[in-house]
């Protein structure tokens, strides 16, 4: 695709199913490749996983890849890989994340979660770096997603359209990175509008309600993969303490230096767990 300053998921006419099936052939015509078995989102500290999964075959720049944005955070690579994993699976490795509150919309959020989908995926992995609720989380945690509670008052799906979200973080695949690593602790994630941090107030709504990890993504993708039918693990590395938990200001640098810190670590056990779905 032509890189332009036209998006056609903005469109209200556009189907974003469709936009997401010309992504997927645009995806197979580049990299040769006409399926796709594993997704995965790659956030703040996981990145260094997408080498340490299988052969990267193909690198797209996603931009130019119908409905995909450039990125807008730094510490996202703004790409699609094409991963030949050891078992002869593909995976298509996605570091072109659309935040919530970039303002885009919902729709440009969740586009690379379908266009997996349309690729053949059926196993989507979403990661995210978060402020941990639990004291006992230091930086660096990696921990499971268990379900989460949607704070953004938004959803990808449009119409009547009525999804069962029930084991929506699949527990089957929580039990499998389990046999990988026993002491991986789980919690629920709360999303977030962002982009500003969460205030000391709300991080207390958020544990009074049922939450345990707060971020600003993962929630709308794991919606959107469960419309298009996708198994759905999720995994958030604490990169903090949240706002009133920990005493210091919040900062992205600080984000982003544990991030670096713990992605050696992460990403091995991230490929590990590929390993075995």
């Amino acid at each position: 695709m032509l890189k332009t300053d036209i998006n056609p998921l903005d469109a209200p006419e556009t189907d974003p199913f469709e936009v997401a099936r010309t992504a997927a052939a645009e995806i197979a015509e580049a990299t040769g490749v006409a399926r796709h078995d594993i997704a995965l989102t790659l956030g703040s500290g996981w990145g260094k996983a997408a080498d340490l999964i299988g052969e990267t075959t193909h690198t797209l720049d996603a931009q130019y890849i119908t409905g995909f944005s450039a990125p807008a955070l730094a510490g996202h690579a703004g790409t699609l890989r094409s991963v030949l994993l050891p078992s002869g699976k593909r995976a298509l490795v996605i570091g072109a994340r659309t935040h919530y509150y970039e303002g885009h919309g919902v729709r440009r959020v969740v586009h690379s979660v379908r266009t997996a989908a349309a690729t053949g995926a059926t196993a989507m992995i979403l990661t995210n770096g978060a402020g941990g609720i639990r004291e006992t989380w230091t930086p660096g945690t990696p921990v499971l997603i268990s379900d989460h509670l949607n704070l953004t008052a938004d959803s990808p799906l449009e119409g009547a359209t009525f999804v069962d979200l029930t084991d929506l973080y699949s527990r089957r695949l929580r039990d499998l990175a389990r046999t990988i690593d026993p002491s991986l602790d789980e919690g629920v994630y709360c999303q977030f509008r962002g982009p500003h941090y969460e205030t000391p107030a709300e991080v207390q709504m958020a544990k009074v309600i049922g939450g345990h990890i707060v971020g600003m993504s993962t929630a709308l993708e794991a919606i959107a993969a469960r419309q298009s039918g996708m198994e759905v693990l999720g995994l958030s590395l604490i990169t903090n303490l949240a706002a009133g938990i920990q005493q210091e200001p919040l900062s992205h640098s600080e984000v982003l230096e544990a991030g670096k810190l713990a992605e050696p670590v992460i990403s091995a056990l991230l490929a590990r767990i590929v390993a075995v779905l």
